[in-house]
């Protein structure tokens, strides 16, 4: 199974909580998961972001092997550069576009 996470509000505790549910899901033993993504927009993007709130856990997901992918159309609106991200996030055209092709191929859709 595959399971994506859509970070998008502007919401440091529902952000919070996404991100501790993907974490959560990497310790779960009673399903098999294959891969878990983060896609990250508009709003959302803090976490991402270097020394942002949320960022630590963001680098705990990245070492437990989840894809964090940040929105690059979010990035150009926020003036905000790859190089002030996480390291290891990864940047894609636009968000919805990543959403929709990960949904495509199969991935489990969760926004909290």
């Amino acid at each position: 199974m595959q399971t994506v996470f859509h970070l998008i509000a502007d919401d440091p505790e529902q952000q919070q909580t996404a991100l501790t549910i993907a974490n959560n899901l990497t310790k779960d033993d009673s399903v098999e998961i294959d891969d878990i993504a983060i896609v990250a927009q508009a709003e959302g993007i803090e976490p991402l972001t270097a020394g942002g709130d949320g960022s630590d856990a963001v680098e705990e997901l990245l070492e437990t092997g989840v894809a964090v992918k940040a929105c690059g159309n979010t990035l150009e609106l926020k003036d905000l550069a790859e190089s002030d991200l996480v390291n290891g996030v990864e940047t894609v055209p636009s968000g919805g576009g990543e959403l929709t092709r990960l949904q495509d191929e199969g991935y489990a859709y969760i926004r909290p």
